[in-house]
């Protein structure tokens, strides 16, 4: 076999450019991320219970939901949370290899068996079912140094304005907001007030969910015989402070009504006070934002940087933004390491070669060969459907030193004939390759064999060997 491609180099050059082409192409086309896929698919289910505490939550939400989502197929683990602020929280981990969208859906129809048994609060806000993320791609932080602007303002810009565009950036999966910032009519309870009244908290909750909500109001003159037929239209859910404020409670004894603004006072502010956000003395809103799996982070990173740089423009004056975090960072670090190892083998191979056999020829085909194995590599590792990370990078820069290797010993294995008596290059070769490719097949069975047998494990580690594996068994492939 490798008396072949000696004998027909013609062949082997043709070989070698079409492995470096469809290196390119898988180059082009393999995902740039921090780390593989590795996690197990988790769906989130959320829920709120305003007003409740953590123990009435856990007892009237996160129970009926879990006894439900419980066995759900292919379910690994289940964990739950409850917050002293109403909120419910149930993260679901699945085993490797179920499909995230799949178990969301199953995820889902478990919840809605659990639907009936929940409060009517908390079916009336929504319970949310969703495929988790689970590393942020970047963090960013926005913050205003108008002191007229505050952070249930920034928040509700970033809602309305930046948040959805951001969202339709390609590959982005989701762009999260922290804090309970969003505007909200708060209605502060003043329990004197209510008492000297004979008012309860039920009795405001039953007034507001009475007077301010949408219905279907109906229509007028459609069995009357007359021309027109009259479309009844209403006030529906108020969203002025003043309609709030004029919500009768009741009836009192001497004719009067009793509005909200007797018992209460009625602001439009922030739905929750509960966290703060401050980038040095500004207020600020702090927001991740998620890729996609299989999507290239790098690409993702630079079209949302220039989405906001675009944006700048509409921002209101004296709102600003910054990155907290970015993939990129790690990843351009990573890839310039990658590029800094190829340049220092291309100058020890040319260094090694050059100064122990004097020979300017011989020093060209490791040169050669060493590129033409690191490209290749990629269209194998875009061939088994891993992309380029961390890990994929490091195993490169581990792969660089035995590709360079591989490549003196060939060439000096070919000197040694030469010197001992053999004047044709061919069959110098020939003889060479007979004697050393055992043993050059040899470290490359030795270097698989670490990372082989771990391959057939299914769980994590059996993940994290793969992507090493492959990224570095392919280079060892080209060079024998």
């Amino acid at each position: 076999m490798i008396k072949n491609f000696i004998n027909r180099p013609v062949l082997s050059t043709v070989i070698s450019i079409l492995i470096v082409i469809l290196g390119v192409l898988g180059l082009i086309s393999l995902p740039v991320t921090q780390y593989p896929d590795i996690a197990p698919p988790t769906v989130s289910v959320s829920a709120n219970y305003t007003g409740a505490n953590a123990e009435t939550v856990m007892k009237s939400v996160v129970v009926p939901l879990e006894e439900q989502i419980n066995g759900v197929e292919g379910m690994d683990y289940i964990t739950s949370s409850a917050g002293n602020d109403g909120s419910a929280q149930i993260q679901v981990f699945f085993k490797q290899g179920i499909d995230p969208d799949i178990a969301a859906v199953n995820v889902q129809n478990r919840v809605a068996r659990a639907t009936p048994l929940l409060p009517s609060e908390v079916t009336r806000s929504g319970v949310v079912t969703q495929k988790q993320q689970t590393s942020a791609l970047m963090y960013m932080s926005f913050y205003s140094e108008n002191k007229d602007l505050d952070d249930v303002y920034l928040q509700n810009f970033l809602n309305i304005n930046i948040i959805p565009n951001l969202k339709r950036v390609n590959g982005v999966g989701d762009a999260n907001v922290f804090g309970g910032k969003n505007y909200s009519m708060r209605i502060w309870l003043d329990p004197a007030k209510m008492a000297a009244y004979s008012v309860t908290p039920t009795d405001v909750t039953n007034a507001i969910n009475e007077q301010s909500r949408e219905a279907a109001a109906g229509s007028i003159g459609q069995n009357s015989g007359s021309s027109f037929e009259y479309i009844i239209k209403y006030v529906g859910k108020f969203n002025d402070k003043e309609q709030y404020d004029n919500i009768i409670i009741k009836s009192l004894a001497n004719g009067q009504n009793l509005m909200l603004k007797d018992v209460a006072k009625v602001e439009l502010a922030g739905q929750s006070y509960t966290g703060i956000g401050e980038n040095g003395n500004n207020p600020s809103i702090s927001m991740g934002i998620f890729q996609t799996p299989g999507s290239n982070a790098q690409e993702i990173i630079k079209n949302i940087k220039a989405y906001l740089k675009s944006a700048e423009g509409t921002f209101p004056q004296g709102i600003k933004y910054t990155f907290n975090f970015d993939t990129n960072e790690f990843l351009e670090a990573s890839i310039e390491k990658v590029v800094h190892t190829l340049i220092e083998a291309f100058i020890l191979v040319f260094i090694v070669v050059y100064i122990f056999l004097q020979d300017f020829r011989s020093t060209l085909i490791p040169a050669i060969a060493v590129p033409v194995s690191i490209v290749g590599a990629f269209f194998f590792l875009n061939l088994f459907g891993y992309s380029l990370n961390l890990l994929t990078l490091f195993a490169l820069v581990l792969a660089i030193g035995i590709v360079v290797d591989d490549a003196i010993v060939v060439v000096e294995a070919v000197h040694a004939k030469m010197e001992h008596g053999i004047s044709d290059a061919k069959k110098a070769t020939v003889e060479a390759m007979d004697e050393i490719t055992g043993a050059i097949i040899s470290i490359t069975l030795v270097m698989a064999a670490v990372f082989i047998p771990v391959t057939f494990i299914t769980d994590l580690q059996g993940i994290l060997s793969a992507v090493w594996d492959y990224a570095d068994h392919s280079h060892h492939h080209f060079c024998d």
